[in-house]
């Protein structure tokens, strides 16, 4: 593989790129078989942005060790490390299932709910895992080279609007779909790009599913999409690695963000923790008694 240099001088170019075979076989059948279950549950996407006929797995982190250990993959990290601040979380760890006959996601950027004005610095970073090989017609991830130093006028019409806020020209449209170039590499491979950069899931013209999962970071001031610290069980996060309890949010970005009524919130992880305002409000009973 490239060194990490050579990464991300392409990554500031393009605002992607692509790290080939960064699982071997043996890890690829491990994570489809951990994963295959929960997309048995055919829980579909609820609206065209989510996928009516794609499956989605959320907090997929806390659903067993094999995606684990793919949230702190040294190589990957490497990357985070060179572009975001010490102390980064993790945002957003899902799974997605294209089924067959599943249309083109919407053009969008994942950072988009952060309201500062482009051209700037991505907030968040992303990484799409091929479990299944991404071609152009098997609903590989689609790209726009170059989009994550776009301004927001650019951006805007992008997604078919002009700057008054005005249904953009048909051309606009076709200028967009004209951009975008697929993504196209094997199983156990990933794409890492921007959370700037202009992308979708493509349509799946094919009779397979593509299933890939997705984990993304962001700098540890900013809100993540996900709050693990709810959605996890605190049984399974105490199993986890003192690096995945960090990214999850049990961490604190000095001198105090993040911190829980004054202490760290891996004392909320003891088997025997109880809330300091439940103690404090006990204290005070007792003391009303006396």
């Amino acid at each position: 593989m490239d060194s990490t240099d050579e990464l991300l001088a392409r990554y500031h170019e393009h605002g992607f790129v692509i790290l080939q075979g960064i699982l071997g076989g043996a890890e690829i059948d491990a994570l489809r078989e951990a994963l295959q279950p929960y997309l048995d549950l055919e829980q579909a996407g609820r609206n065209d942005f989510e996928g009516e006929r794609t499956r989605r797995v959320y907090s997929l982190v806390g659903r067993g060790e094999v995606f684990e250990r793919t949230v702190e993959h040294p190589a990957v990290l490497a990357l985070v490390d060179a572009l975001l601040q010490p102390g980064y979380l993790l945002t957003a760890s899902q799974a997605i299932c294209i089924d067959p006959g599943e249309t083109p996601q919407p053009v969008h950027y994942d950072d988009v709910f952060y309201p500062l004005a482009r051209p700037r610095p991505a907030v968040s970073v992303s990484t799409i895992w091929a479990l299944d090989d991404f071609t152009a017609a098997g609903g590989g991830t689609e790209v726009i080279p170059g989009s994550h130093a776009w301004g927001d006028e650019r951006v805007a019409a992008s997604y078919g609007k002009t700057g008054d806020g005005k249904t953009g020209a048909p051309s606009q449209a076709a200028d967009i779909e004209a951009r975008l170039v697929p993504v196209e590499m094997p199983a156990g491979s990933l794409v890492f790009f921007a959370g700037t950069l202009l992308h979708r899931g493509g349509a799946n013209r094919t009779t397979a599913s593509r299933r890939a999962f997705s984990h993304q970071y962001c700098e540890p001031w900013a809100r993540q999409q996900e709050n693990f610290t709810l959605s996890i069980p605190n049984e399974r996060v105490r199993r986890m690695s003192p690096r995945v309890r960090q990214l999850l949010g049990y961490s604190i970005l000095p001198p105090f963000m993040g911190q829980l009524a004054g202490r760290h919130p891996e004392k909320s992880l003891a088997a025997d923790y109880v809330n300091s305002l439940v103690v404090d409000d006990e204290e005070l009973e007792r003391s009303e008694k006396v």
